[in-house]
């Protein structure tokens, strides 16, 4: 029988538990293990059958186990000492108000189309989303003033099976808001609040706001599954990256101008502090920045209306704009046309369509004038930009260097802050207590991980068996369960309770599955492949999980090909595929595995999260050196995979790193952790009783190794160290631009944008007309002085509105300068016509082949770099 009607009941709690909703309702629990914990005692049966939601367990009690709890006075204290832990948590001095000071933002709004936060609340699909996640989490525990925002979408991201024959099939499940960790944002008469959009032909997106609690964290979700709109507008938010181009156009609208109300909303009804720095992560939020520019061109109450170029100004003085793509077409695009018809329909009435569409055109050599490009947007919106690893600083730098011609790649305004993980979410308890000293250290963080240095080797071998045999039993119910989605019947499937083993070395591969990922790079030789599986003293087993894009199928095949491999009978015992890899998943697989594989084509991984996620619990990584590991691999934490030459064809590269992988693996990591015999080793252990061992039964090299890792790399992996460095090279410079932009009713902003003008102007009249130096002996010798004379035509700017500066350093045999060096050179004599004479010295500090050149640059107080305006005179 089908009910014609649906609804949520919601639990009422007696008051001697009444605080049990506020501790199911912010999810500091999904990271705080004494409120998890309680949970999960409370029904273990039904914590199971909800998959660990505390908000769904609350709604699946009677009321008589409702009366049952009530008077039990031990579970009745429980409660009320986590309730009274969680407002210290939420109210107390952290890291963030002991340490910064009065130029610190009081609110900073952070934009991203996808959150990862737990498993109860499924907004996301890969490492972006957990990334977003992770900061929340981590500026709640430091007391980084954040709020999120993002969209809710009532499928989520897809849940992945196999079919019989190991092809990836997708359901999307619908959510129930009623039945998440979330609060509808309510007007004074009870009404939800709601943000409209003018979409084209006199329709409305609008959309209700509803608020997760990330500890001290709020978190704002428009959802446009209302009755205000019609069926194609309620469906802007269904799926996470679903549909076709003006789908995601309008949920990046919704998202990036939406948000932008809805911030706006949050702070009328709760009082909270209006954000002083707005960070896009990633383009897809891209359109923030165009809300701001329309609220300040036609602001409310008495402030007067700005120009394009003076909102502008502002707008970008406050604005971080994070990139994680590694490749040109992994960013978003829409057709120029397409953009300009949503944006005719009135969604910005004070700002000229045109000039919203130069900001995403690709006006740069090799662009396409057609498209509109987020990134590019996000970039010109934004004042300050990052990449999230070095590497991927050095590659976006490449990816984008066409915006700043004239300019060399390395000086592209592009910075760097390698992504991090929250701890507390992804390290095991076990290995939480063995490695890291609870109580915070804002001086010193990485002291509180030598505490592994203490612990004996047998007590840590013993530990990781532990999460071993743990990650195991999970693989074995987990594999089943995904046969029996495959048809087959409980009387096939026997084999499951013996696959894989508590003793055996084991490595995991678990991610997305996008072609440059090389998620079968391990089958290139599958002979040889068996024989690491099957080696009769030193056995290898694998674990791999990861979801392809419904609409890859080269990715889809990807997952075929190595479900086929794991279904032989011959290996199936020591290689497993797991479909539907999410966060639960995850925090059984990390601890569990002692290496982590990692293979993408370099350098294509923007940072790669999960390798942290390994090294936090004692894992070991064998990875390409791309992304994190690029900068942080040391000889002494994991392997490197060497990378082929980038001649060689793609066949040619795979065959040979993958052939680098197996000898890496059969020669260095398999008799590592086994030990060379002097040592014993877990080979030995496995004839010994289950989880017992000799003293001499450690392999000691190895746990040097995993010692090293836990104390060098876990305060490097942290998301305290990620968001320590937004704080201070990106979040507190962006609340000082934007102060000083914003003050007097945007004085600053407007001068600033004046000059702008006047210089874009006047740059094309501005040159360097010839250089001179004098000092070169005949034969130059290192410490030889020169005095450079640059001689500049102006035309109507003066000297104080340009930098003209003398590079220098060795020289190519193309004379392109290498090593460069800059000095600053000093306006001497005004010559006719605008002209002026530039000199200062320079000192040859190198030997070989030696060149300089000099160029003018734009200087103003209120450009964060020099190359800010792309604007550059080179001689020559």
């Amino acid at each position: 029988m089908k009910a014609i009607r649906r609804f949520t009941v919601r639990t009422v709690l007696p008051d001697s538990i009444a605080p049990l909703g506020r501790l199911a309702r912010n999810l500091r629990w999904s990271w705080h293990k004494p409120t998890e914990d309680l949970f999960a005692e409370l029904n273990p049966h039904a914590w199971e059958a909800v998959h660990g939601d505390p908000v769904k367990l609350l709604g699946s009690l009677t009321r008589e186990e409702i009366q049952q709890i009530s008077q039990d006075p031990e579970f009745v204290a429980r409660v009320h000492a986590l309730d009274a832990d969680l407002e210290t948590y939420l109210t107390e001095p952290h890291w963030y108000q002991r340490t910064q000071g009065e130029d610190a933002p009081s609110s900073i709004a952070y934009f991203s189309a996808e959150y990862g936060i737990t498993s109860a609340l499924p907004q996301y699909s890969g490492g972006l989303g957990i990334l977003a996640g992770d900061h929340l989490k981590t500026a709640s525990d430091m007391g980084v003033p954040v709020v999120g925002v993002g969209l809710l979408y009532q499928a989520g991201y897809f849940k992945q099976s196999l079919s019989r024959d190991g092809w990836q099939q997708e359901t999307y499940p619908v959510l129930d808001p009623d039945e998440l960790p979330l609060t509808l944002l309510r007007e004074a008469d009870g009404t939800p609040a709601l943000v409209s959009l003018p979409l084209p032909d006199g329709r409305t997106l609008s959309a209700q706001i509803w608020r997760a609690e990330v500890g001290r964290v709020p978190l704002l979700l428009l959802d446009s599954n209302i009755r205000q709109n019609d069926d194609a507008a309620r469906n802007v938010t269904d799926r996470l990256y679903g549909g076709g181009s003006d789908h995601r156009l309008q949920q990046e609208l919704l998202l990036g101008m939406g948000g932008i109300r809805a911030l706006r909303v949050h702070s009328r009804l709760t009082g909270a502090p209006a954000p002083e720095v707005y960070h896009c992560n990633e383009g897809h939020a891209g359109f923030l920045g165009i809300e701001r520019i329309q609220e300040l061109m036609s602001p409310q109450g008495d402030a007067e209306p700005m120009t394009w170029e003076e909102a502008l100004a502002e707008v970008r003085s406050a604005t971080v704009f994070t990139t994680h793509t590694p490749v040109p077409a992994g960013i978003d695009r829409f057709e120029r046309d397409q953009v300009h018809h949503f944006f005719s329909a009135g969604l910005t009435p004070a700002v000229p369509i045109e000039r919203v569409l130069e900001l995403g055109t690709e006006t740069y050599p090799g662009g396409d004038p057609s498209k509109f490009n987020m990134a590019v947007m996000g970039l010109r919106l934004a004042q300050r930009a990052n990449g999230v690893a070095k590497l991927h600083g050095t590659v976006s730098r490449s990816i984008f260097h066409g915006l700043w011609q004239g300019f060399d790649v390395d000086e592209v305004p592009i910075t760097s802050i390698t992504n991090g993980v929250h701890v507390p979410s992804w390290i095991d308890p076990m290995m939480w207590d063995l490695a890291v000293e609870p109580q915070e250290n804002d001086l010193q963080p990485a002291a509180r991980w030598r505490k592994i240095y203490d612990v004996p080797d047998a007590e840590l071998w013993a530990a990781r068996r532990v999460l071993r045999e743990r990650l195991v039993q999970d693989v074995r119910e987990r594999l089943r369960a995904a046969w029996k989605k495959r048809g087959a019947a409980d009387a096939e499937l026997g084999w499951t309770e013996s696959v894989l083993d508590p003793d055996v070395l084991t490595i995991g591969f678990a991610r997305r599955v996008p072609t440059y990922k090389r998620l079968t790079l391990m089958l290139r030789d599958p002979e040889r492949l068996k024989r690491i599986l099957l080696d009769p003293q030193r056995p290898v087993q694998l674990i791999v999980a990861g979801k392809s894009h419904p609409a890859d199928e080269m990715g889809k095949r990807m997952i075929q090909d190595l479900v086929r491999f794991t279904d032989d009978p011959e290996v199936r015992h020591r290689i497993v595929f797991l479909p539907n890899y999410d966060i639960a998943m995850a925090r059984v697989l990390f601890p569990g595995c002692d290496v982590w594989l990692n293979n993408p084509l370099r350098p294509l991984e923007a940072c790669g999260t999960s390798g942290m996620k390994a090294a936090i619990n004692g894992g070991l990584n064998l990875s390409v050196l791309d992304g994190w590991w690029d900068e942080m691999y040391d000889g002494q934490n994991g392997w490197a995979i060497p990378t082929a030459d980038t001649k060689a064809s793609p066949d040619e590269r795979d065959d040979v790193e993958a052939a680098a992988l197996y000898e890496l693996i059969e020669s260095h990591v398999a008799p590592r952790f086994y030990g060379d015999g002097s040592e014993g080793g877990p080979a030995a252990l496995r004839h010994e009783t289950a989880g017992a061992s000799a003293p001499d039964a450690v392999p000691h090299q190895w746990l040097a190794m995993v010692r090293h890792t836990l104390a060098t790399l876990g305060p490097r992996v942290s998301a305290r160290r990620m968001l320590t460095d937004y704080v201070q090279q990106l979040y507190v410079p962006a609340c000082v631009s934007g102060r000083h932009a914003a003050a007097d009713d945007g004085a600053a902003a407007r001068a600033t944008a004046h000059w702008i003008d006047r210089v874009r102007t006047a740059w094309p009249g501005v040159r360097v007309e010839h250089v001179d130096a004098q000092g070169v002996h005949q034969e130059p010798q290192i410490g030889d002085v020169l005095d450079v004379n640059a001689y500049v035509d102006l035309g109507s700017l003066s000297p104080e509105d340009v930098t003209v500066q003398v590079g220098f350093g060795r020289v190519s045999e193309s004379d392109h300068i290498h090593e460069r060096s800059y000095a600053t050179l000093e306006p001497t004599e005004a010559l006719d016509g605008g002209r002026m004479l530039f000199s200062g010295p320079i000192t040859i500090d190198r030997s070989g082949p030696f060149g300089y050149t000099v160029r003018i640059l734009p200087r103003h107080g209120d450009l964060a770099s020099p190359a800010e305006l792309a604007l550059v005179s080179n001689a020559g």
